[in-house]
């Protein structure tokens, strides 16, 4: 088994669920839980309860949320790998997640912010691993040198690389040329359909997948209900697999994150994309049905 080293961002997540349409400027009755969150904290979690060996670098707060979302990790399975910033909190996340289940996210990194080389684990990178990044470590101007030598670290070592594109607005904010021009190199993009409009300008995900592979030998695209797509340069057409249906949207937080998870370990294993995708749809359809972005302990 390939062991996977995640390397991102690890939030609390304050997911208000409106019951009903958003009374702007007004008050909304919603449901309000607290969560462990952070796209790379969350691909781990996923990636330890589908029996992954996966180990986690991030940075916590000196708090007792950072506390429990280290024991959180631990109790999924994670080797994680924390450091503890004695000035910054654990980051936080407040979701806004509408009555038809659409979020809309405010973020502070908090700790995450302050990622650095130093915090890198050097065992950790070793050949026959593979190296998954989230992107949110890269726009973050504070930690970026952390993804940057991350990235280093694994291409040395002889480590697959995985990257996520993070967000679509801090993508945008960060420009599409920086953000290829660092994660060049790495063998597998994860994007959905808005981040890979940012990165290619082109509207249509098909297109968009043919430019990421000038940089990519692979890229995936994420279609939220219309499944997910797969396309490499020497192909005439994508591969695609659609949605698994699910009874009912609850929370979209997270689901991306699921389905990297979901994706990786077959995409490791030299299984077909198309099992890959599936695997990836699966556990998506299932961060979806419940509040909060990891899976359930």
């Amino acid at each position: 088994m390939t062991r996977v080293v995640v390397v991102g961002d690890l939030m609390t997540d304050a997911v208000a669920r409106a019951r009903f349409p958003l009374a702007r400027a007004s008050d909304t009755p919603a449901i309000v839980t607290m969560h462990g969150g952070g796209s790379g904290a969350n691909v781990s979690s996923w990636l330890a309860v589908e029996g992954a060996d996966v180990a986690f670098i991030g940075r916590r707060g000196a708090d007792i949320t950072g506390r429990n979302r280290d024991m959180e990790l631990m109790g999924y399975g994670v080797d994680a790998r924390l450091v503890m910033d004695p000035e910054r909190p654990t980051g936080t996340c407040v979701v806004l997640v509408t009555h038809k289940g659409e979020r809309t996210m405010l973020s502070d990194p908090g700790a995450n912010a302050a990622l650095s080389p130093e915090d890198l684990p050097r065992d950790l990178f070793s050949s026959g691993g593979h190296l998954h990044l989230s992107g949110y470590t890269l726009v973050n101007e504070g930690s970026r040198d952390a993804g940057m030598t991350a990235l280093d670290l694994a291409r040395r070592a002889g480590m697959s690389i995985s990257v996520d594109s993070s967000s679509a607005a801090p993508l945008e904010r960060t420009g599409a040329e920086p953000f290829l021009e660092w994660t060049h190199g790495a063998k597998l993009l994860f994007a959905n359909a808005d981040q890979a409009k940012v990165l290619t300008g082109r509207d249509d995900p098909a297109a968009a997948a043919k430019v990421l592979t000038a940089w990519f030998p692979q890229v995936v695209i994420k279609l939220a209900a219309d499944g997910a797509l797969w396309y490499t340069n020497n192909r005439a057409e994508p591969v695609r697999v659609p949605a698994e249906p699910v009874d009912r949207v609850v929370d979209g937080t997270g689901a991306g994150d699921a389905f990297a998870a979901g994706f990786l370990p077959p995409w490791l294993a030299g299984k077909p994309p198309s099992e890959a995708l599936s695997a990836g749809c699966r556990l998506a359809s299932k961060a979806i049905s419940h509040l909060g972005a990891r899976p359930r302990l």
